[in-house]
């Protein structure tokens, strides 16, 4: 792998797809755990209304597949590359509120997310691994703490 290559690795694509799946699927299970507890539950009611939503662990599960997949994803790029592409969730997560959850979407979150997926094409064009900083902080760790 050169220095300053653009093309994305079958495995760093696949695991950005999952990832964004599995954010998605967090982020709506949440919603779903406690869309019905009234505004003014107690904290103990809350904690005690979503634990016994079946989302609420669905959420559970779908944070511990994320950390394997993005444990994967991170040892094969950087994470100045990866992580803004996470935020192709925030249109899956629209899509689904306005079509599902009957949420009102403005034309303000429409042009909130069209900036995000501006800023998402811009990194895509960057390399998605810079060889030499990754090894440094290999060789080097104690770099990060300064």
């Amino acid at each position: 792998m050169e220095r300053g290559d653009t093309k994305l690795p079958r495995e760093v694509f696949a695991g950005l797809v999952i990832a964004i799946v599995l954010d998605t699927i967090i982020q709506i299970a949440w919603k779903l755990a406690v869309s019905g507890i009234p505004a003014k539950a107690s904290i103990g009611g809350t904690a005690h209304a979503a634990l016994a939503n079946p989302f609420f662990y669905a959420a559970m599960l779908a944070f511990v597949a994320q950390l394997f997949n993005w444990v994967r994803v991170l040892s094969r790029s950087d994470l100045s590359f990866v992580q803004p592409f996470t935020a192709l969730s925030y249109l899956s997560v629209l899509a689904i509120s306005a079509h599902s959850l009957h949420e009102n979407i403005s034309a303000s979150k429409m042009l909130g997310v069209a900036l995000i997926l501006l800023g998402v094409f811009f990194i895509s064009r960057t390399p998605f691994r810079t060889t030499d900083a990754h090894n440094a902080v290999l060789k080097h760790p104690e770099s990060l703490r300064s």
